[in-house]
C-alpha cells in the first residue's frame, strides 16, 4: 500500500492533501498536526486509512517520534513525504523590507527568523526525520519528497510583477528551494525524487472568515501586481483544484526531474 506523510494537515492545503489521497483505500495517509485537539476537520474525514499524528516541524524530538509511529505501521518504509506546513504572517505580509514602523524595526528581524525557522529549518528537520523510511523502500520504487514552496520565492516573478512586499516569507521560500536542490544532488543516485512545488495562489480562507476593507485593499493590490506579468490571471484557485493539480505533477515526476522548482502546472507558470 502506498504510504504518504503530510505535514500541516489540520487545515488548508494539508487537509486537502489528506482528503484526496485517502479517497483511495489502497493508500495509507499520515496527517501530522501540532495539536490533535485542533484537528477536528481532519478527524471528521473518518477514514480508516488516515492516521493523525502529533509533531511540530521545529521540534526534532516530536518528528522522530512521529517517524517511528509511521515505521511501526508501514513496516519501516515511506513512499511520499509532503512538506506542507509553513508560516506566513498575514498582518505584516503587506510590508516591504524598509516598511516596518519606525522604532519597531526589530519586528523585521523577528519575522525573518521565524519564517526561516519554520519554512526552511522545519522542512529540513522533517525531511531528515523521515529519510530513513524513504531509503528503506524497494530499489525499484520511486520515493518522493515534495516541499510546498511558492512562486513569490522566484526571482524573475518578483522582478516581473514588482511584488516587493511579504519579504520574509518570500525569502524563506527561495531558501527552501535551494535546500530541496541540495537534497536532490545528494540522493539522485539513490532514486529519491525531491521537488519544490508552488501551489498557485490558493484561497484557504474559511467560509466564515469575513475580510476587512483593509484585507480587500491589500488583496486587490496584490492581484494588480501579479497581472503585470500574468494579464489573464483570473484570481485564486481552491485547495481542491490546487491539490488535484499538484498530485498529477507528483505522480508524473521521475528521477530526471529531481531538484526542480515548478508550479502546480508542472512548469514555471506560477499563476
Amino acid at each position: 500500500m502506498p504510504s504518504y506523510v503530510v505535514t500541516g494537515a489540520s487545515r488548508g492545503l494539508g487537509l486537502e492533501f489528506v482528503n484526496q489521497l485517502s479517497q483511495s483505500p489502497d493508500n495509507i495517509v499520515f496527517g501530522l498536526v501540532r495539536n490533535k485537539k485542533t484537528a477536528d476537520k481532519l478527524g471528521a474525514l473518518g477514514r480508516r486509512n488516515v492516521y493523525i499524528l502529533e509533531a511540530d516541524v521545529t521540534d526534532v524530538k516530536t518528528l522522530k517520534a512521529a517517524a517511528q509511529q509511521v515505521s511501526e505501521i508501514t513496516g519501516g518504509t515511506l513512499d511520499v513525504l509532503i512538506n506542507n506546513a509553513a508560516f506566513i504572517d498575514d498582518e505584516r505580509n503587506a510590508l516591504t523590507l524598509d516598511g516596518y514602523p519606525e522604532g519597531r524595526e526589530y519586528l523585521l528581524e523577528q519575522d525573518l527568523l521565524k519564517n526561516f525557522n519554520i519554512n526552511v529549518i522545519g522542512v529540513i528537520h522533517t525531511t531528515n526525520a523521515f529519510l530513513p523510511l524513504l531509503r528503506s523502500g524497494s530499489v525499484n520504487d520511486i520515493k518522493k519528497v515534495v516541499t510546498i514552496s511558492s512562486g513569490v520565492g522566484d526571482v524573475l516573478f518578483t522582478l516581473s510583477t514588482g511584488y516587493s512586499v511579504g519579504a520574509p516569507y518570500s525569502i524563506s521560500k527561495a531558501a527552501v528551494n535551494l535546500a530541496v536542490a541540495k537534497y536532490a544532488a545528494e540522493y539522485k543516485d539513490q532514486g529519491i525524487v525531491f521537488l519544490a512545488i508552488s501551489p498557485g495562489l490558493v484561497s484557504t480562507k474559511e467560509p466564515l472568515d469575513q475580510p476587512t476593507e483593509e484585507d480587500l485593499r491589500k488583496f486587490e493590490a496584490m492581484v494588480a501586481s501579479f497581472r503585470k506579468a500574468y494579464p489573464d490571471f483570473a484570481g485564486p484557485i481552491t485547495p481542491e483544484e490546487s491539490v488535484r493539480a499538484i498530485l498529477v505533477v507528483v505522480d508524473k515526476a521521475t528521477i530526471e526531474n529531481t531538484g526542480a522548482f515548478i508550479s502546480h502546472k508542472g512548469n514555471q507558470e506560477w499563476l
